[in-house]
């Protein structure tokens, strides 16, 4: 048996998330001590106290160059920053700090498409193209394409939370392909190339930066924007084609809590599954939280005959951590076509996938997503009282169980239909029961 005395990191119990204690770890190894002056970004999660011993933590954490503690994150009722190794053991028992997490790393994860989930029957018999209602596409930005200004200009506004500019762009390129994913209308591919919903508005939130990286607390950011400016802009429905590794119960992880929160604010959010399929227990965050609905992508074999749909190897797998069944539903994210960034990452890195010069063809959980959030458009310009939780019972009730018999492939046109007719308990039925 060892007697290896612990170093303090590893002696803090629940204080510190294991991330954080990994990267503690990796900073002794490379300093030959904890007192490095290698900063760590860092979120705090705080206790219900009074203000005089939160301004004292952020007093504590502002004193030098090396530490920098004190952007809110309100929805976690949490602060950001970089910390050094010894700050971070200076604080982690102070009476404002309830636990502190490691700012992870979050990565970015339509042709036949949208005529095989029935989207097209939608818009052709029932006559609704998501119009009236918002998607926010928190990615790495959007570029103003002509399928989505054209013949009006849906994107209605764009936060930069990378860079700090004020129009919209894209220099990775994978936001812009989900916005197409979900809205995009067509125009220059002659109605080839078209979304769900073709009229629905567009936000783009950058929290990714040109390589498609970014951190938990600027994901964070951008779904707390969506809850402040959620009434001004009628943001319905939030889009996550991004995720990282889930070490904690969604209980404990931020960036679960923080989608969590805009769902009970009335927002539907969606998340994709992943991309380290076909292993189970895949499931990253925040796509690992119970109340959104979680989207796995299949591979439609371009054909529109879904019999021979297979769930795509790379979709990630369920459970989650907490041993819940994931993801939620499936939707087509195999040779997507949609819309093509000029001049992004996405652009250089695989030209072979560029299509007409205007579109590029991707795979992944992050095409399924948005696409299942266009859909999702649809059943709210049918029906716009539905809540987020009648939205998520609709999808799965009207699923069809064609993937190895069991998980729901979702089906646009029963899911509107039925969102349609979706019954509503009057107010006073509820008082005078």
């Amino acid at each position: 048996m060892s007697n290896r005395k612990k170093v303090w990191f590893e002696d803090a119990e629940r204080k510190l998330d294991p991330g954080l204690v990994e990267q503690l770890r990796n900073s002794r190894k490379v300093s030959k001590n904890v007192t490095s002056n290698n900063e760590i970004p860092i979120i705090v999660y705080l206790n219900n106290c009074n203000q005089d011993k939160k301004d004292d933590l952020l007093h504590a954490c502002n004193v030098d160059s090396h530490n920098k503690l004190g952007k809110e994150l309100h929805s976690i009722n949490g602060v950001k920053g970089h910390l050094t190794p010894d700050k971070i053991k200076q604080i982690k028992d102070h009476e404002a700090v309830n636990r502190i997490f490691y700012d992870r790393i979050v990565t970015s994860f339509l042709d036949i498409a949208c005529e095989q989930t029935g989207a097209v029957k939608v818009r052709e018999q029932l006559n609704l193209t998501g119009n009236g209602v918002t998607i926010a596409v928190i990615d790495t930005g959007i570029h103003p394409h002509e399928d989505l200004t054209n013949p009006s200009n849906r994107i209605i506004a764009f936060h930069d939370f990378i860079n700090g500019e004020s129009k919209p762009y894209d220099d990775n390129g994978h936001g812009t392909h989900c916005a197409g994913d979900a809205a995009g209308n067509g125009t220059l591919s002659d109605g080839k190339y078209v979304g769900p919903a073709p009229e629905a508005s567009i936000i783009g939130l950058k929290v990714l930066d040109e390589q498609g990286s970014g951190r938990l607390s600027t994901i964070i950011e951008g779904l707390e924007w969506c809850m402040d400016h959620k009434e001004e802009h009628n943001i319905r429905i939030i889009s996550l084609s991004l995720g990282a590794p889930a070490y904690e119960s969604f209980r404990d992880d931020p960036l679960s809590l923080a989608a969590q929160a805009a769902w009970h604010q009335g927002i539907v959010v969606c998340a994709a599954a992943g991309n380290s399929g076909p292993t189970a227990a895949t499931i990253s965050t925040p796509a690992i939280d119970p109340f959104i609905i979680t989207v796995g992508s299949t591979d439609d074999q371009n054909t529109l005959e879904r019999t021979d749909d297979l769930i795509a190897d790379y979709s990630s797998r369920g459970p989650t951590i907490d041993t819940l069944i994931k993801p939620d539903i499936y939707a087509p994210g195999t040779n997507i076509i949609s819309l093509l960034a000029p001049g992004s990452s996405i652009e250089s890195e695989v030209p072979e996938m560029i299509i007409d010069g205007n579109y590029i063809q991707l795979s992944g959980t992050s095409m399924a997503t948005p696409i299942c959030a266009g859909i999702i458009a649809l059943m709210l310009e049918a029906n716009p009282e539905l809540s987020p939780n009648d939205i998520k019972s609709i999808l799965k009730a009207t699923s069809h169980p064609t993937l190895d018999d069991i998980w729901g492939y979702i089906d646009a046109e029963s899911a509107t239909r039925m969102a349609k007719s979706y019954l509503q308990i009057p107010a006073e039925t509820v008082q005078e029961s």
